[in-house]
């Protein structure tokens, strides 16, 4: 076996390349930029957390956190000098500003000084270090911020010590919302049910006792996202994070489980049990567990671009999925997936609806699409994980030419400035609640891996014939082409210590890797003993349960949130693309053998084709994916719902004081309870000058009795 260790210039070169990669997706330069776009601050402060994250440990539970926490406090500073939006953690109730340049500049101080002070303190401990803070202090300063003014007193030093004072309040907030945060996100009551799986040096996996639950993977160095050595065997990351505190999700959707130990358990929009195995099969069966986990191996044979199988990847043939679908059963999934060829229902768009224009075909080598997909969504090292992936999208569709910052879609074209800050605190506080629901699930169900799954099946042996050797009804099904039984005599395999072993066409693994940059694994007859993902050898899988899969909840989730918030399904030009280089994109081996091109007509294709690069890269079983994808579209409307509200407060319909869609007597009432004093409520008043006077009544008189749109 083989490890290699990438040097810091060599994660270096990748992160350039993946920045010129993205930069070039989305047509821009590498340059900071001109135009409103280079002025827009809040977005300098989100490269700057991605650019943090990217550094740190590959934690995608606390990194959605993260940027929810700082995204709200972005959104809460902005509030507090608009007339419209209402906060959604910190109430000053401060008068609002009528200059609109007076009052950007002050959003723009509060935000600089609450990020600052936010993320100093959760990246203090980073592995980034001193590399991370300097990029956090010189975008502070940058914005003309100084350190040394510390006060929180808004009232006397204004937007800084409000800035100060948001930050203040959003850490205390997160001291107490079942995170951990005090103890460095520490597992609590959680206790593995398996033992380590010795990947490495010992083939199969002979020491799993339960096939239904999670397994840790023992590993000589286990190189995390930072590029930095970790744990030998890392723990399962935060399975009580159904504990933490939502943003948008209510408690009516929360179910809660106590553990044997009697430790609660809260399980977010509960999908139910993953298919589970059962050992007490009397004859070989075709169950939605063998079959789930049996793609995953059969869909690692698509992983080489010299077998001839050419794809058309553009939109005219990907995308647009029946989302009906989406409420199939495990036993339905063969409607879904195509378990020998790879893929899903897709039917494609007819035509870009931007241009009116068919979108043009792209075929290329299979193998090269199915490796890019596998890299490009993966939350390995150097990612921004999956959250971060999507904020990264996000400021792509706000850098296209094509884009309009018209919030819905509708009405006329905000400042770039106001749709980043609601952008990113919607999609924040999405990203956030799908953490919460999809490892709520992981932690409580504690689902198997595929690798383990895999390993311990083919050491069980073939289900497929009871009249063969190796039989056992939970093994792997036999498949002629594809997975077959070491006979005597076989040229792969002459040993006779091999014979009735299974053998399986898939990727080779890191064994057959020196050097990432100039070796190819390939694909080709391996014992399935030796199978491996299609991941790093230091890496292998992520380090926490596999239902339901963060990357379909998280994607599902951002697609549809993109969706609303720009009003418009299709991204801008009604095409986004990722272009992958030829031998220059791959990390994990040699590759692409061509120029592939990742595109995507709408968002909920891009977070279809992310789902589905999981499965090819041997992370998960379908039956953790669609799960997830439901999971999504749910903790994406509790979160607009609840974004929409607060951003658009007082916006919903002017003078209807007490919400109940009329303006009549009981609004008259609430209005002259308030009237010559600074508003008890806000919303009466109704002209934004900090008081309720003449003005607001002439201005109510004009809507009393009637109702609201």
């Amino acid at each position: 076996m083989h490890f290699h260790k990438d040097t810091p210039r060599q994660r270096h070169r990748r992160a350039l390349l993946r920045v010129a990669s993205l930069c070039a997706f989305w047509g821009v330069a590498l340059s900071h930029g001109t135009g409103v776009q280079a002025q827009n601050m809040v977005r300098d402060w989100n490269e700057v957390l991605l650019e943090s994250i990217r550094a740190d440990l590959a934690r995608p539970t606390v990194h959605a956190r993260n940027l929810h926490h700082w995204s709200l406090a972005c959104y809460d500073a902005w509030a507090a000098y608009d007339s419209t939006a209402a906060p959604f953690l910190v109430n000053v109730n401060l008068p609002a500003i009528e200059d609109p340049v007076a009052r950007r500049l002050a959003q723009e101080e509060a935000i600089n000084y609450a990020s600052y002070r936010l993320l100093w303190n959760r990246f203090s401990g980073s592995p980034g270090g001193n590399a991370t803070l300097m990029s956090i202090f010189q975008q502070f300063a940058l914005e003309g911020g100084v350190n040394s003014m510390q006060s929180t007193d808004y009232l006397v030093d204004g937007p800084a010590a409000l800035g100060n004072y948001i930050a203040q309040q959003v850490l205390a907030y997160g001291y107490a919302d079942g995170s951990n945060e005090i103890n460095g996100y520490a597992n609590q009551h959680y206790t593995p049910s398996n033992p380590d799986m010795f990947i490495e040096t010992v083939p199969g996996n002979p020491f799993l006792a339960q096939p239904n639950r999670w397994q840790s993977i023992n590993l000589s160095t286990f190189i995390g996202q930072s590029g930095v050595p970790e744990s030998e065997t890392p723990p399962f990351l935060s399975p009580e994070w159904g504990q933490v505190t939502p943003f948008g999700l209510p408690d009516s959707v929360r179910t809660v489980y106590m553990s044997d130990d009697g430790h609660p358990y809260p399980v977010w929009l509960d999908q139910g049990e993953p298919p589970l195995l059962s050992l007490n099969y009397a004859q070989g069966i075709e169950d939605a567990y063998t079959w789930g986990h049996a793609m995953v191996l059969r869909w690692s044979e698509h992983l080489d671009p010299t077998d001839g199988v050419m794809l058309d990847i553009s939109p005219s043939s990907v995308g647009n999925v029946d989302p009906s679908l989406l409420n199939l059963g495990y036993s339905e999934y063969d409607q879904f997936y195509d378990w020998e060829h790879g893929g899903d229902p897709s039917q494609g768009h007819a035509l870009n609806p931007a241009t009116g224009a068919a979108y043009e075909e792209q075929l290329v080598p299979r193998g090269d699409y199915t490796r890019v997909l596998a890299e490009f969504w993966a939350d390995g090292p150097d990612s921004e994980t999956p959250p971060g992936h999507w904020f990264s999208i996000a400021n792509g569709v706000m850098d296209h030419p094509d884009f309009e910052a018209k919030w819905r879609g509708e009405g006329p074209d905000m400042y770039p400035f106001d749709w980043a800050v609601c952008a990113y605190f919607t999609l924040g506080g999405a990203l956030h609640d799908a953490a919460i629901a999809a490892w709520s699930h992981k932690g409580w169900y504690d689902y198997i891996r595929p690798v383990s799954a895999l390993r311990w099946m083919q050491g069980r042996g073939q289900c497929t014939d009871p009249n063969l050797p190796n039989f056992d009804a939970t093994g792997l099904p036999l498949v002629p082409g594809f997975c077959e039984m070491v006979t005597p005599g076989d040229l792969d395999f002459p040993s006779p210590a091999d014979v009735d072993k299974l053998k399986v066409r898939a990727w080779r693994g890191p064994e057959y890797i020196n050097n990432p940059a100039t070796d190819e694994a390939g694909v080709d007859w391996i014992l399935a003993e030796q199978w491996w993902p299609y991941q790093r050898p230091s890496f292998v899988t992520p380090p926490f349960a596999g239902y339901v899969s963060g990357h379909s909840t998280f994607s599902r989730a951002a697609a549809e949130v993109m969706t609303a918030i720009t009003g418009d399904a299709f991204f801008p030009g009604g095409l986004g693309e990722f272009v992958a280089p030829a031998d220059d994109f791959l990390v994990f081996e040699e590759g692409p053998s061509q120029d592939i091109v990742l595109q995507w007509a709408t968002y909920r294709d891009a977070s279809d084709q992310c789902s589905l690069s999981r499965i090819w890269g041997g992370i998960h079983p379908p039956c953790d994916d669609l799960p997830g994808r439901r999971i999504g579209l749910e903790v994406a409307e509790h979160a607009l719902n609840l974004a929409f509200d607060l951003i658009e407060a007082h916006a919903v319909c002017a003078a209807d004081l007490n919400g109940d869609g009329t303006r009549g007597i009981d609004d008259m009432l609430i209005l002259l309870a308030s009237y010559d004093a600074i508003p008890v409520l806000g919303v009466e008043d109704l002209d934004d000058d900090g008081f309720v006077g003449v003005n607001d009544v002439l201005e109510f008189l004009l809507y009393f009795g009637t109702a609201c749109d």
